[in-house]
């Protein structure tokens, strides 16, 4: 395809500069002040050093810095990275070392935070306001890389090693096209609320990108939580189109519930739209009831940009599945020893101009699930006769907590750090918010006297919010097989 995303935004941005752009703290921004905020990064990050085939890594809430840095960074032929402060220490720390950036730019409420993780890396550290302007630096010459990659997306592996996703431009480009080809009522001059984690590939290509390049408008809100932020940006800015995960469809229809916001104000918007994980059918019944309309649901993934199927419209809309695959996928249904199979169940591969070409500096780990240009998507589907899919259950034992990935290992080594725990075993169990949280199974070393509210507590100093166990459960013995190894399927029947 050869599309360059910061020309393709560029394009759309030159063409009616006074036309509104972006909405931030109660003020509406025109196209002509978004170049000139990135044109402003561009110049200081040139100034600083920043050369082709660099990263810059962000650790800031939503802000108009994270689409003007993003633009600037494509601009000198560079990879933007935005990852997770709260993701923990060691882990974030590990990220950096595989990405190796030019420097990490930190919001000012973050900085304190940042540096104390980042205080052993070789890195430049750049406080940077939400409005700018970018600071000049000294940055740290890394090694190259493709100017193709846009966005590199840092994730915890399944045993704790860092992963990163490296999408291209026209990873990106191409979901872009095929959400806004399917996606029916979204249109240009449609309002957006970019309120996902940007360090989320969700959050990023859907409501950040997407908009920019449909000649849509962006009403950037920080973070969802605390809500008052968010909810003044869907009343003032006027927001017609929401993504979001299913904890934040909870909240919304809660607060119309108490009276905090008009019944019309959501009812009216044009698209509600969940991702990152399924919607407990309870939420769907009250959508319809409170909402007047229900809450369609798509289907995605880091690797794949992320849309991989996406619900048409609410006249199309199915409940309990993700729609069609967008234009452009080929898929296919295997078993879990990869073998084809003709059933309409089975892990589902995929192959489509959105899909990554493999994992960052990560041979071993693009060996395991890519396969002669097929993904190994991991998830359990089975697609109906007329092409729409239900996603049943995940391979993996990944736990989606409110569209995030836990990996029970990352939290069992933390579990295993305590000196009054012998084995801990992570699992996912069902929340009505969340759709699951961590739950924990404990077995204590010899004479150990140790709570459950201690174990949390542990877990609350060492681990992101997310990734905490809610529940703890004590063992005397663990379910054992034949070959000696703990039966984790056993568990997870138990804690459900």
């Amino acid at each position: 395809m050869g599309a360059r995303l910061e020309n393709v935004i560029d394009e759309r941005l030159r063409d009616a500069p006074d036309a509104r752009c972006f909405w931030w703290e109660g003020v509406w921004y025109s196209r002509e002040d978004f170049r000139n905020l990135t044109e402003s990064c561009r110049q200081a990050l040139l100034d600083s050093g920043f050369t082709p085939g660099q990263r810059l890594c962000v650790l800031m809430q939503n802000s108009p810095m994270i689409p003007a840095l993003s633009l600037a960074v494509w601009q000198l032929g560079g990879s933007f990275c935005p990852l997770n402060v709260k993701s923990g220490m060691a882990s974030l720390a590990g990220t950096l070392e595989l990405l190796e950036p030019f420097a990490v730019v930190v919001s000012e409420a973050v900085r304190d935070e940042a540096k104390a993780i980042l205080q052993e890396g070789a890195f430049a550290i750049v406080t940077c306001p939400p409005m700018g302007p970018l600071p000049r630096f000294k940055g740290s010459r890394s090694s190259y890389e493709s100017p193709d990659i846009a966005v590199i997306f840092a994730t915890s592996g399944t045993t704790g090693t860092p992963k990163a996703v490296p999408l291209s431009h026209d990873n990106i480009y191409s979901n872009c096209l095929g959400i806004r080809e399917i996606i029916r009522p979204i249109e240009p001059g449609d309002v957006f609320l970019n309120v996902l984690p940007n360090f989320h590939s969700f959050g990023y290509t859907i409501c950040i990108v997407l908009p920019l390049i449909m000649d849509a408008m962006l009403a950037i809100v920080p973070g969802f939580f605390p809500p008052q932020a968010a909810m003044r940006a869907i009343l003032e800015a006027e927001v017609n189109v929401l993504f979001g995960v299913p904890a934040i469809f909870s909240y919304l229809l809660g607060a119309v519930e108490r009276g905090a916001i008009p019944r019309e104000t959501i009812g009216d918007m044009k698209i509600l739209m969940s991702g990152g994980d399924r919607m407990a059918p309870e939420l769907h019944d009250s959508a319809r009831k409170i909402f007047g309309k229900d809450i369609m649901e798509g289907y995605g993934l880091t690797e794949a940009s992320p849309a991989v199927a996406i619900s048409r419209s609410y006249e199309e809309y199915r409940q309990g599945t993700a729609g069609p695959f967008l234009e452009g996928y080929e898929w296919q249904l295997r078993t879990e020893s990869r073998e084809r199979t003709e059933k309409n169940e089975g892990v589902l591969w995929i192959k489509s101009p959105s899909v990554a070409a493999g994992y960052f500096r990560a041979p071993e780990l693009t060996a395991e699930r890519f396969h002669d240009g097929w993904f190994d998507t991991g998830d359990y589907v089975r697609v109906l006769e007329d092409g729409y899919v239900e996603v049943l259950g995940r391979v993996t034992d990944i736990i989606i907590v409110g569209g995030f990935n836990v990996h029970p290992q990352e939290v069992e080594q933390v579990l295993h750090t305590h000196p009054a725990i012998d084995t801990a075993i992570v699992v996912g169990i069902p929340h009505r918010v969340n759709g699951e949280v961590p739950m924990a199974f404990v077995k204590k070393t010899s004479d150990a006297d140790i709570t459950e509210l201690e174990i949390i507590k542990y877990c609350k100093e060492q681990l992101a919010h997310y990734k905490v166990p809610r529940k703890i459960e004590f063992l005397d013995e663990f379910p054992i097989s034949s070959t000696g190894k703990i039966l984790r399927r056993v568990l997870c029947e138990r804690a459900s």
